[in-house]
């Protein structure tokens, strides 16, 4: 499956489209040179691992506190560092990220994910490293 985003739901936007194209075309290219016998090299990539989900601040109520910082705001796949802003109490407090390491957060705000108590993704960085490859069927 390939999901291409963010957009709101039930909004059709042409740009979005056009990148699912291009993607899903990648992936079709690829797999005929595959097929045709082609040998791809080794090759090492950058991804993003998802490391844990995180919820808003909560009262005991278990009533959301904080929103999500302005600073951090549509700012997904960007580093975040220990001390940078994170949440935004509904009283105008700051509350800062406490990491011992840079993270990347993804799905920040996103409001499919109310419901389930998340209010970004952290992932980390990491870099993968394929051998080279090519089909054995002649």
């Amino acid at each position: 499956g390939v999901e291409v985003g963010p957009q709101p739901q039930g909004v059709a936007r042409a740009d979005i489209l056009d990148k699912m194209r291009k993607i899903v075309k990648h992936g079709l290219d690829f797999v005929q040179l595959f097929n045709e016998g082609k040998e791809f090299p080794p090759c090492t990539i950058e991804v993003f691992k998802i490391m844990e989900k995180v919820d808003y601040p909560r009262n005991k109520n278990g009533e959301i506190t904080a929103v999500i910082h302005p600073k951090l705001q549509d700012q997904d796949w960007q580093p975040l560092n220990n001390g940078d802003p994170l949440f935004l109490t509904l009283d105008g407090e700051v509350i800062p990220y406490h990491g011992n390491s840079t993270v990347y957060p993804t799905f920040i705000n996103e409001a499919a994910y109310y419901e389930k108590k998340q209010a970004f993704v952290k992932t980390e960085k990491i870099k993968l490293s394929a051998k080279h490859l090519r089909s054995s069927v002649p």
